[in-house]
């Protein structure tokens, strides 16, 4: 096995393909003998944050295909508003105790909008040395400054969920119910690049683990910011790991224009709290209302 290092190659925004139409069992065995070789011999590219776009496309999305289609039954809205190419900023809420919702959004807007999204991530991700990995093998990186900056003045589309853990650690009677958006780095790096922030709503993660209780002593035991109890885990044990099949729209609003600020408005607090306060409230009013135009959680039909 040849152990040569992946070739780095610069960050590009490049769009994504989407699914098509299956090809002959013969082409399929191909590709997959010829995307095995190109692992097994190093002959695949990856950029300076460790981005691997063929593994993301022929591993992860596949895996998670299923799950977006035929599981949750996403149904997606506002693309139009997603731009076709060039910097953009995905500001969305986080909720359902698993960050699932940072996976379907992926699909979402690689499949429907065309274009890779790439992440930002909390420390304790880049802390497990597996998930660490994986999550910058997709596409992935830390949420801090620098990162955020550089990808966005590359052109690519970045996605954020400023509520962090206490968005996803909620409690199920908390549910829709946006917490506190940070500090506002988001914005900030916005307005530096000039690119467009998209407030976007995601309803369905929400009812996929209903959260009803903690095991705090268990969760500081692994140093985790919570660790959840469910109507089905730990009571079901690893069968209460199946999220719920709950049904979920996604929606992109229209863009926040931030070219019209001058870059040192970055470093105005007043601006970026404004800024962040109007962001907040605009993805409040949109999970209302698609709450309503989803009608119940798990519909029979």
């Amino acid at each position: 096995m040849n152990d040569r290092p992946a070739r780095v190659i610069p960050i590009t925004s490049a769009r994504g393909h989407g699914a098509q139409e299956e090809p002959p069992p013969d082409d399929r065995l191909a590709a997959a003998l010829a995307f095995l070789r190109r692992r097994i011999t190093g002959e695949y590219e990856v950029d300076e944050f460790g981005f691997d776009a063929e593994l993301t496309d022929k591993v992860l999305l596949e895996l998670l295909r299923p799950l977006y289609r035929h599981w949750f039954r996403v149904d997606t809205l506002g693309l139009p508003n997603v731009p076709a190419e060039g910097g953009a900023l995905v500001v969305a809420n986080h909720s359902g105790t698993v960050p699932v919702d940072a996976l379907m959004l992926q699909v979402a807007l690689h499949d429907e909008a065309k274009r890779p999204v790439r992440l930002l991530g909390a420390d304790l991700v880049y802390q497990l040395p597996l998930l660490g990995h994986l999550s910058r093998k997709t596409g992935h990186t830390l949420a801090c400054r620098e990162d955020a900056d550089r990808l966005l003045r590359k052109g690519e589309l970045v996605g954020v969920f400023p509520e962090g853990f206490k968005g996803v650690g909620k409690s199920f009677s908390d549910r829709y119910k946006l917490q506190r958006f940070g500090r506002g780095g988001f914005v900030a790096s916005a307005i530096r690049a000039g690119v467009p922030i998209l407030p976007c709503a995601i309803v369905g993660a929400e009812e996929i683990y209903p959260k009803i209780g903690e095991l705090r002593s268990l969760a500081r035991l692994f140093g985790l910011p919570y660790l959840p109890v469910t109507p089905l885990f730990p009571l079901l044990g690893p069968l209460g790991l199946i999220p719920l099949p709950s049904k979920w729209i996604i929606e992109f609003g229209e863009p926040i224009r931030t070219d019209e600020f001058e870059p040192a408005a970055a470093d105005d607090p007043m601006t970026v709290f404004n800024l962040t306060d109007q962001i907040r409230e605009t993805i409040q009013h949109q999970l209302s209302a698609l709450r309503l135009h989803r009608g119940p959680a798990f519909p029979l039909f």
